[in-house]
């Protein structure tokens, strides 16, 4: 499992002309899922992600996370981070797990974010999406579960 962690000062997912998700502070997170991940994977970056110390404190030092600082998270599923282009100029997506499998795991994690007591919001599984932010920082960062 993949997830590319953007922090934002705002962000939001347009499918077809509508808004299905919007935060202001936060984290914007792709989410690729791979045929070998399970709840384990999701666990893990579910509490990476709650836990990561990118907020600063009164010393301007990274060491508060979102729990800590307040936010909120826009979650967005994205198949495309298991893309190969290794070879010729068309990337392969047959690392990407399967819909049937994908889709049931990116719901588990953002149900584990959710736990934690963040309010997550998301795009919609599987549709073309319009992705809107302003990064703050600009701080990204890549987490894997393997």
């Amino acid at each position: 499992m993949k997830v590319v962690l953007q922090r934002s000062k705002a962000a939001s997912v347009t499918v077809d002309g509508k808004v299905t998700g919007a935060i202001d502070s936060g984290y914007v997170l792709l989410v690729g899922i791979t045929h070998e991940d399970t709840q384990e994977d999701v666990e893990y970056l579910a509490k990476k992600v709650a836990n990561l110390r990118l907020w600063e404190d009164a010393d301007k030092k990274m060491n508060h996370s979102i729990l800590e600082h307040g936010g909120a998270i826009l979650s967005v599923s994205q198949f495309t981070l298991y893309g190969d282009a290794k070879k010729g100029n068309r990337p392969s997506f047959t690392s990407a797990a399967r819909p049937e499998i994908a889709e049931p795991l990116w719901e588990a994690f953002n149900n584990a974010l959710r736990e934690f007591g963040l309010r997550v919001e998301t795009g919609i599984f599987g549709a073309m999406m319009d992705v809107a932010l302003t990064n703050d920082g600009p701080i990204t960062i890549l987490l894997e579960s393997k």
